[in-house]
């Protein structure tokens, strides 16, 4: 399939789990769509860049490791993304990386995420969390954040200075996952 190919058939993906799911299975049994469905979701401004995402977040959640040779891409264009149906995506996709990297279980993340990547992901979370985003990437880029705080010593003071600032003028669901953030913090 080519790119022009797989860009027709992300047409057909909506909101539905299933479409979704349905385009992670079809890239996971292709893995040389990846490089495809990241080129896609790195036309920024492209509609159809969301719908890549919404496959590349899916297909993450199903196979994360698949998503390893392409980890320099993705952290290296994933500042980019600015149309929020595909912001969202690509926060998750940094928490799934680094929940990842911080489990208990053994995987190959562990050794694949470099620091270069964590930088990048560091920075990206950040941006979310001080620009005007939706409350969804704000509590991704808000969990990694505290997780990689765990290696990066300074994250935990800068993102409590963030949620402490912001509080009272975000929604219920960010003051809640930010109460929750705080406490662990302050542990």
């Amino acid at each position: 399939m080519t790119t022009e190919q797989l860009y027709e058939e992300l047409n057909y993906v909506n909101h539905s789990r299933e479409k979704r799911l349905h385009y992670a299975n079809l890239v996971i049994a292709n893995p040389d769509l990846i490089s495809k469905l990241l080129e896609i979701l790195f036309m920024v401004d492209d509609k159809v860049s969301c719908r890549a995402a919404w496959v590349f977040e899916f297909m993450c959640g199903e196979n994360l490791e698949a998503s390893i040779p392409y980890l320099d891409l993705f952290t290296e264009h994933m500042h980019k993304v600015h149309l929020d149906p595909a912001v969202r995506p690509v926060a998750k996709v940094c928490e799934y990386l680094t929940k990842a990297y911080y489990s208990k279980t053994d995987n190959q993340i562990k050794t694949a995420l470099t620091p270069k990547h964590k930088e990048r992901i560091i920075e990206a979370c950040f941006d979310y969390m001080i620009n005007d985003e939706k409350i969804a990437p704000k509590a991704y880029a808000m969990n990694t954040l505290y997780l990689l705080g765990q290696d990066y010593d300074w994250i935990h003071p800068e993102l409590a200075l963030i949620l402490e600032r912001d509080y009272q003028m975000q929604s219920s669901g960010f003051k809640a996952r930010a109460r929750h953030i705080l406490k662990k913090i302050k542990k």
